[in-house]
């Protein structure tokens, strides 16, 4: 299980501070590039959309990166928040693993 207390860095921070900014894009060019309407993109950005699979693949051919790195992104994130969640904790912490007919 994830033990780190600090949260891993999120789609939007990744693509805001490793491609965007870099690359002199605004959401609107990244938005026209992803043929997405630029709402889409700016819920990205500001943590508000997670990444499905179709946009992993969007991504992936715009940036030409992979969509595995996307939805790993997303699922550190996920998980971190599951972890950390007092009501997503309780509810992890009530599983009993099963054990094997004798």
């Amino acid at each position: 299980m994830l033990t780190t207390k600090r949260r891993p860095a999120s789609v939007g921070e990744i693509l805001s501070e490793e491609f965007t900014q870099p690359m002199g894009l605004t959401q609107g060019a990244l938005a026209t590039a992803m043929g997405l309407p630029r709402k889409h993109v700016n819920e990205l950005c500001n943590e508000r959309r997670a990444v499905t699979a179709p946009t992993a693949l969007i991504l992936a051919r715009v940036f030409g990166n992979s969509p595995d790195f996307w939805l790993n992104v997303q699922r550190r994130g996920d998980l971190w928040e599951a972890m950390h969640s007092p009501r997503e904790r309780e509810r992890i912490e009530r599983a009993r693993p099963l054990t094997a007919a004798a």
